[in-house]
């Protein structure tokens, strides 16, 4: 198809523009998200809050179980450093 492909497609070029900048942003958050470091971080907060009295005991057992989801599957991806720089 080459350079006449390229012609024809190239009315929706912003379009395809747009969805790789989607693609990137989402693989970026999900790389913060489940980052070990955000999510330790996380964990100290939520202990915090509950040592002021901020929250109740169960929902910090809720958000605890919650995040500690989040770790094991960070590290059972095993593609993040573990230091907050993915």
């Amino acid at each position: 198809m080459g350079l006449i492909g390229e012609v024809l497609l190239l009315p929706f070029a912003p379009v395809r523009g747009s969805a790789w900048a989607i693609r990137q942003v989402l693989r970026e958050a999900e790389r913060i998200y489940y980052d070990p470091a955000t999510v330790r971080a996380e964990l100290a907060r939520l202990e915090e809050q509950l040592e002021a009295g901020e929250i109740t005991e169960e929902e910090f057992d809720r958000r605890e179980d919650e995040l500690l989801d989040r770790l094991e599957t960070a590290l059972r991806s095993g593609n993040t450093t573990g230091n907050g720089t993915g």
